[in-house]
């Protein structure tokens, strides 16, 4: 993210450390079923979560040599870990980290716009009833009209962030999942009980299907969050046809021009 557009909090979410971070505590987690379940010796999560670290210029470096993130990641992870790091990972793939670690970003990231939305609206909402009586004028049609209150606008912006928290809260469920299926999801080298575990520790629901997670999801939350914020009010060309449909701002000559023919849209000269 670039510092000087963005806050430390949500930055901080998308730095190198805390992506690998998150890979590491899922690592954790999948040892502890793993050993639950008498795949791997015991300790090894133990080991894992007491001598596991990284170092982001070690595995870039690494990383240079094989070509392959996850595969540097783990032979950091083991250099710091000895011979119990043989056993992370196993029988895990690629995805089930990445896909996983995205989503646990993904929420995070989306809990700190909702604690904005929670405090804009409050915001909003203590506003329109101090203006409740205060006179303005409204418009219509993009000219002055019949009077009213200011606090009336303020409660439609607050009806409008409403919704938009919806959306988002929508959005970050459906991208809270977790995903440890194995290669190409077909859990036929890890158990499903790994995954239920992992999800637990994240505070995640289990996907809904075992392959990688559906980039769907990820489009459907990267939509709700565009969504999410409120956009000016502006006129729109109304033509069935106008192959430009582009919001026309509400002030000058362009709001009042209509389109005469369908072939011919807004930005026909008057």
């Amino acid at each position: 993210m670039i510092p000087r557009y963005s806050r430390p909090e949500m930055a901080a979410i998308w730095q190198p450390e805390t992506y690998f971070r998150i890979q590491l505590d899922i690592e954790i987690y999948a040892c502890e079923a793993q050993e639950a379940l008498g795949v791997i010796p015991a300790g090894t999560a133990q080991a894992l979560r007491e001598r596991g670290a990284f170092e982001v210029e070690r595995i870039r470096e690494i990383e240079r040599e094989v070509h392959h993130e996850t595969i540097a990641f783990l032979t950091n992870v083991a250099e710091h870990v000895g011979p119990e790091g043989r056993f992370v990972h196993q029988g895990m793939t690629s995805s089930d980290v990445l896909d996983t670690c995205l989503a646990v970003q993904l929420t995070r990231a989306a809990d700190i716009l909702i604690a904005d939305l929670d405090a804009l609206l409050a915001a909003l909402r203590r506003r329109a009833v101090e203006h409740k009586y205060t006179p303005t004028i409204a418009r219509s049609h993009g000219v002055h009209a019949e009077p009213t209150t200011f606090g009336l606008k303020l409660a439609g912006h607050w009806a409008e962030f409403a919704r938009n928290r919806e959306r988002l809260l929508a959005a970050r469920k459906e991208i809270a999942t977790c995903q440890i299926s194995g290669a190409v999801g077909t859990f036929a080298n890890i158990d499903p009980r790994v995954e239920t575990h992992v999800a637990d520790r994240l505070g995640r629901r289990r996907s809904s299907r075992a392959t990688a997670t559906p980039r769907s999801s990820w489009r459907w939350h990267w939509w709700r969050r565009r969504s999410s914020g409120s956009r000016p009010k502006s006129a729109t060309c109304s033509a069935p046809n106008c192959a430009r449909r582009r919001n026309i701002s509400p002030r000058g000559r362009r709001a009042r021009r209509r389109c005469r023919t369908s072939a011919i849209p807004c930005c026909r000269k008057t």
